[in-house]
């Protein structure tokens, strides 16, 4: 299979269930029932011959396995005590490894038990305080903000006063929010929303936790325990069950089988249409309508079975299937005047093509300082996708379209933002940035023997060789760094941004699991148990240094307040360490060094003067000393200060970019255009406007009506619908042209003279 490179999500993953010792252990099991411990071993044993890091599954890796575990049931540290971890230690920490190589996993249920009761004493009294306990909010006592690195509750006392203060800050966090709405509602001439009662949303929020734990089956307490086993030795080697591996793919190629329709679960528990896939079967099919409750689901003319309080990921797998089979939905119409109304829609499955993540592009008609004419290209990407089963679904393609519709329209510079993209396919991230240079390496990799490759653009001319600006943030990742790396060792394109980005520079690559030990290596028809995503490979630049723990860092920063935060590889845990290597040969696209110095003298006094930037600034100030303090007082007095501060400061904020932006709009009426190219529309002969493009047309999904905005929302909206960040890139995007024409920014160059003769559209037609 082809590598794959992407980040690891922030999220913390709580997969428990109760009673499961007898379906962890080593003993025999029944027809058709996966032994996960033979699973565990499975994993264990390619992770020790295939990790980039080829550590044995010993005791060392055993110690990491306990901790991963713990973490991800426990991430904030209030539900074990520290007895908990100090018999976790006493029985695990050197034993895992021999667990699994005899085939048996008991770790994984004894301690999810420990966790169960833990969760369901604190629930049990969640329950209590909040009925029986009186809250006066006046005390000096404080809650940590984040409990990473809290210590464990000594003891049971300790452990309730945990809770009690976490519950003390719930009610009162909705207390003051419920005092500001009614003061906010009585201040505007209206009536007070009643809300609900805050002590029994808050037990509800806690009882639905604790069902939702009840509600996972042994496969996902045996999957979150194999995770454990391959975090343990890095952050982005990853096991998949066979349903998150489905998943998985369905991410990658943007398609899948089904009918189309994204759901939720209501407050209820009930499945309910959120969107519709614009063309999807259900779509098509013409009775499913959004906010519809589905509550059952069958094949065919078979029997309905009940989803009702289903998890939301077993409901999906009942409706998705092969293409040209029926489902069966029992729907209770959204629009229906009986609750009890019911409905039978029979939809035949087929293959849905997802659109909201595709590239698309934006052509931002402007002008420069003189008046002429000025074209940007605007190209959006959120992850380098590709086709995991051999199908056409490409990166590379989809933006060579765009690049293609671009010139035509005769874009005077490009700019590839990659923010918030967290990786994916590495062929296609080489393959696309063949499409900027000229034919040559694009990033080396070197295996665990110390063996070094190298992936090449085998294009012999770029397909764009223009000005060129890459947009990157803390949260580009992975492939969107091995693309930023090459064009900026090439000497190929500015690369503007936040401090850094991401800072993963390793390879992994997928391997099936298979239930077999005998069909490990003769996999022939073997049952697949799921997938093994393990690191083979780190990569390096071109220039023979990684971007492993440090990033790309951009020719020009951007403050943002996502700098303060511990965020990006080196926060987590197991990160690889590595060193740099011999550069590759390969010859810059221009000798010429870009202008760096000279557009950093004529960005800084931009960003110092501009507003929204200089909030920014501010808020990272606040923010550092916020994290460094890691407390909220339960002090009403004291929060109500705070509160009211905070009120003050939004309210000036919020009056002076209402007047700011209408000034601006003014001042800057019809300077901007903004047309929106899609995979759909790019071969139209008329471009549209960006403002009259539907969100339905961008997505692909149909989520119902649009609520209307209020009239304060759009006079809160940038001016252009351009942020910031995207502003001033602009800005650096015309002194970069101007210093290629004239040798000076704009700023600096009251007149900037074109060299249209080197940047003349071109005119070939649309390639289709």
């Amino acid at each position: 299979m082809a590598p794959i490179l992407s980040s690891l999500s922030r999220g913390r993953v709580v997969l428990t269930v109760p009673f499961l010792v007898f379906l962890f252990s080593c003993s025999q099991p029944t027809s058709g029932q996966t032994k996960y411990g033979d699973v565990a071993l499975k994993v264990a044993s390619i992770l020790e011959s295939e990790h980039y890091n080829r550590e044995a599954f010993d005791d060392s890796m055993s110690a990491k396995v306990l901790d991963a575990y713990i973490e991800m049931l426990d991430y904030r540290r209030v539900y074990f005590t520290q007895q908990d971890i100090d018999e976790f230690n006493r029985k695990y920490r050197t034993t895992i490894d021999d667990q699994v190589k005899m085939e048996g996993i008991p770790a994984a249920s004894e301690i999810y038990g420990v966790y169960l009761d833990r969760v369901r004493s604190r629930v049990e009294y969640a329950e209590k305080i909040l009925a029986d306990e009186t809250f006066t909010f006046d005390s000096d006592r404080s809650v940590r903000i984040t409990r990473k690195d809290a210590p464990w509750s000594k003891n049971e006392t300790d452990e309730e006063q945990i809770w009690r203060n976490l519950i003390e800050e719930e009610l009162l966090r909705d207390h003051l929010s419920a005092e500001a709405e009614k003061k906010a509602a009585l201040e505007a001439g209206e009536e007070p929303k009643e809300r609900k009662n805050p002590r029994e949303k808050i037990l509800k929020r806690y009882q639905d936790f604790l069902k939702g734990i009840v509600d996972n089956d042994t496969e996902d307490v045996a999957t979150i325990f194999i995770k454990a086993i391959s975090r343990a030795y890095d952050p982005h080697s990853e096991y998949y069950s066979r349903k998150q591996y489905e998943n998985f793919k369905i991410g990658m190629n943007k398609k899948l089988r089904g009918i189309g329709a994204m759901l939720r679960l209501d407050e209820d528990e009930i499945p309910t249409v959120e969107g519709l896939v614009v063309g999807g079967p259900a779509a098509k099919q013409g009775d499913l309508k959004n906010q519809d409750k589905i509550i059952g689901v069958g094949q065919s003319d078979g029997e309905i079975v009940d989803v009702i309080g289903k998890k939301l990921s077993d409901t999906v797998d009942l409706i998705r299937g092969d293409i040209g089979s029926t489902v069966t939905l029992k729907v209770r119409p959204a629009k229906a005047s009986d609750p009890s109304e019911t409905a039978i829609i029979k939809i035949v499955r087929d293959q849905v093509d997802l659109k909201d993540s595709l590239a698309t592009a934006d052509l931002i008609s402007t002008q420069d300082p003189d008046g002429n004419p000025q074209k940007i290209g605007w190209i959006r990407l959120s992850s380098f996708y590709s086709d995991m089963d051999g199908g056409d679904t490409s990166t590379t393609a989809d933006v060579r379209r765009l690049l293609t519709r671009l010139r035509i329209e005769g874009m005077n510079g490009l700019v590839i933002d990659l923010r918030d993209n967290g990786g994916g396919s590495l062929e296609e991230a080489v393959n696309m940035t063949g499409l900027f240079i000229n034919k040559g390496p694009v990033v080396q990799a070197q295996n665990w023997r110390g063996q070094r490759t190298q992936k090449v653009s085998k294009n012999a001319n770029p397909a764009y060789d223009g000005p060129m600006i890459v947009l990157t943030n803390r949260a580009s990742a992975s492939a969107s760094e091995i693309f930023a790396a090459a064009l900026q060792d090439y000497n190929r394109a500015l690369i503007i941004g936040e401090k850094s980005t991401f800072g993963k520079g390793t390879v992994q690559q997928l391997r099936p699991v298979y239930g077999s030990k005998f069909n490990l290596f003769n996999r022939g028809d073997a049952e697949q148990k799921g997938a093994l995503k393990l690191t083979i490979q780190t990569f390096f630049r071109i220039n023979g240094e990684s971007t492993q723990l440090k990033g790309v860092i951009p020719d020009l920063q951007l403050p943002s307040i996502y700098d303060v935060e511990d965020f990006g590889e080196a926060s987590l845990t197991n990160p690889l360490k590595v060193k740099p290597i011999r550069p590759a040969n390969y010859n810059l696209f221009s000798e010429a060094p870009l202008p760096i110095d000279a557009l950093r003298r004529s960005m800084e006094p931009r960003i110092a003067s501009d507003k929204d930037f200089g909030y920014i600034i501010s808020d990272i100030a606040e923010e550092k000393q916020r994290l460094a303090e890691n407390k909220i007082s339960l002090n009403k007095e004291i929060r109500q200060r705070e509160v009211e501060q905070n009120k003050l400061e939004a309210e000036e904020r919020k009056k002076e970019r209402i007047a700011r932006y209408k000034r601006i709009r003014a001042e800057e009426k019809g300077l901007f255009k903004v047309y929106t190219i899609t995979q759909d529309n790019f071969a139209d002969r008329n471009l549209t406007l960006k403002s009259e493009i539907s969100s339905e047309a961008l997505s692909g999904m149909s989520r119902g009506e649009d609520i209307d905005e209020d009239d304060e929302d759009k006079l809160l909206e940038y001016p252009h619908l351009l942020d910031p960040y995207e502003r001033e890139t602009i800005r650096v995007m015309q002194d970069y042209i101007a210093i290629m024409e004239t040798g000076k920014p704009v700023n600096i160059l009251s007149v900037a003279r074109a060299r249209r003769a080197a940047l003349a559209p071109i005119t070939s037609g649309v390639a289709q």
